[in-house]
């Protein structure tokens, strides 16, 4: 049976703290006017005390009601929420931004690194580490680095870097800052430095990343969308603690340059394609599901196609160990070393075919083969020779980017994204506590919106209170998905920027590729129609 999907507002679970927010809050303020009112009538039937009197006498009824309403929110509160913890989100599921059927889709394409092969945590130790070692051997960096090891937890994707103040950090879908997230090193700058830094928390449009997330042509941010750059942020991080921490005066645009060339080095020399070859069991993962939807798609008569930017020795290696020896066989088109997003947009590179033993032939090609494999190339091109255009064709990638932007954008594809860190952040939003903990604060903040017009002294000094424990509670959330950076998809309520381009370049989303197992060829995925800040929920079926 199809699991259910949700749209990316949903699945973060606002749409069940919102819910379960309206119905606390409608009780709490039929229990504020009656405490109000018996208080009122109690005052009408007493003799009239002096002005002064009167005066602290109403403001200390106001508090007293107000914390009133507190408790019986906090009560009913805990009562909705195990209600709430029930309607659990499936990590296996696919969630859609898009509303699409499976029935219309007649080609499926797919990225090959971290959407039909996973990686072990082992590749990002790998990558680190040689990375690092060219730092020191290529770039004549202190041999004391070589303490510095991978941290695994310490950054997650999406991540902006301030190439030029050396600062990582999280910024929302409004470009504003998360303060509490930005790391100069391996230390948390503090709030007040970075706001006198920006001037306030948001990040001009001018100095944002470019739109594929890079620091280009005067953009001074970077941002790192690629599962592969989390060993690039750990090491950006390591590399300037280590200059911190020994008062080295440093360049820090020369030292994210330095950084970005090792890493590249680690990827285009070859090194960490011939250690994963060397010792597949050992660094890729989850090979049956893959095996198992590609299998499906064949024997249900779909066309499929493979185009990665990485080389074919590697691949094939990989394939021959996640599908077998006949995966050439299940695929009816093959490019390798595509160069993404450049294949995208570029008109000009031919495709040329490439041997089983790696050497390039020059002959003008009229045809992609099935069997066959191609090197370069372009879409345009490929449009041409296969014909497979607009919604029939859905591509699967976990680049945001890379992968997906310029083919919704432009060319009308559907297209999937692979965020394998969803299965993760589901299963602790699915924790009692994060519940709680969201569901208290959601309906704190409700109580902060309907209180804060009562204007007494002591009324406001209630609601000042409320706020500190609203802002004491957020980190508290956060820490639970990341204690430097928090969720990849929320900052402490916006979405994160990554969230965003999320949601505009994916259709539908899911944690890896064999969540397609859980639905058949006629299935469509529905957004929710999540209401608008104007509107309001038209019934049960419409909340999450």
């Amino acid at each position: 049976m199809a699991t259910l999907s949700a749209p990316l507002s949903c699945l973060l679970t606002q749409g069940k703290a919102t819910l379960l927010c309206r119905h606390v809050l409608k009780a709490s303020h039929q229990h504020f006017r009656a405490v109000s009112s018996g208080r009122s009538g109690l005052l009408s039937r007493q003799s009239l005390p002096t002005r002064t009197d009167s005066a602290a006498s109403v403001c200390s009824s106001s508090a007293e009601s107000l914390w009133s309403v507190y408790k019986q929110t906090k009560r009913d509160t805990e009562d909705v929420t195990p209600s709430v913890s029930n309607a659990s989100a499936d990590p296996d599921a696919i969630f859609a931004n898009n509303e699409m059927c499976l029935r219309d889709i007649e080609v499926y394409g797919f990225d090959y690194d971290y959407t039909l092969a996973f990686y072990s945590r082992h590749l990002h130790t790998l990558i680190f580490n040689i990375a690092r070692d060219i730092l020191i051997g290529k770039h004549r960096y202190p041999e004391a680095l070589r303490d510095y090891e991978y941290i695994p937890n310490f950054a997650v994707r999406g991540l902006h870097y301030d190439v030029q103040k050396a600062l990582l950090m999280k910024i929302d879908a409004f470009h504003y800052i998360q303060l509490g997230t930005v790391y100069r090193g391996l230390h948390a700058v503090p709030d007040e430095e970075v706001v006198a830094m920006y001037d306030g928390c948001h990040v001009p449009l001018d100095i944002m990343s470019d739109f594929y997330g890079k620091s280009s042509h005067g953009h001074s941010m970077k941002q790192f969308m690629d599962i592969f750059s989390l060993p690039e942020m750990s090491l950006l991080s390591c590399v300037n603690d280590f200059f911190m921490k020994h008062n080295i005066d440093y360049e820090p645009v020369h030292l994210y340059k330095d950084v970005k060339e090792a890493i590249r080095d680690v990827h285009v020399k070859g090194i960490m394609y011939r250690a994963v070859e060397a010792d597949v069991g050992k660094y890729i993962c989850y090979g049956e599901q893959s095996h198992a939807v590609v299998k499906k798609l064949y024997e249900h008569g779909k066309k499929m196609f493979l185009i990665t930017n990485s080389p074919f020795d590697f691949v094939d290696r990989g394939m021959n160990y996640i599908v077998g020896r006949d995966w050439r066989d299940l695929f009816d088109v093959v490019i390798v070393q595509a160069d993404k997003p450049a294949f995208f947009n570029d008109r000009r590179k031919p495709f040329r075919r490439v041997t089983d033993r790696g050497a390039l032939l020059w002959d003008r090609i009229h045809k992609l083969e099935k069997g066959q494999i191609y090197k370069q190339g372009n879409l345009y091109e490929f449009l041409r020779l296969t014909g497979w255009r607009g919604s029939k064709v859905l591509y699967f990638g976990d680049h945001i980017y890379s992968d997906l932007a310029d083919l919704t954008l432009k060319h009308g594809w559907r297209t999937g994204a692979i965020i394998p860190e969803l299965r993760k952040e589901i299963k602790i939003m699915n924790t009692e506590v994060y519940v709680r903990t969201v569901s208290w604060m959601q309906a704190l903040t409700g109580l902060i919106q309907q209180m804060q017009v009562h204007g007494d002294p002591a009324a406001q000094a209630v609601v000042e209170e409320w706020k500190r424990e609203r802002e004491a509670m957020r980190p508290h959330a956060k820490e639970m998905f990341n204690p430097q950076f928090g969720s990849l998809f929320r900052t402490y309520h916006n979405p994160t920027y990554f969230s965003r381009r999320l949601s505009r370049f994916a259709d539908i989303y899911m944690a890896s590729i064999s969540c397609l197992l859980n639905y058949d060829f006629g299935h469509t995925f529905f957004p929710r129609r999540t209401p608008l800040q104007h509107e309001s929920p038209l019934g049960r079926g419409q909340s999450c």
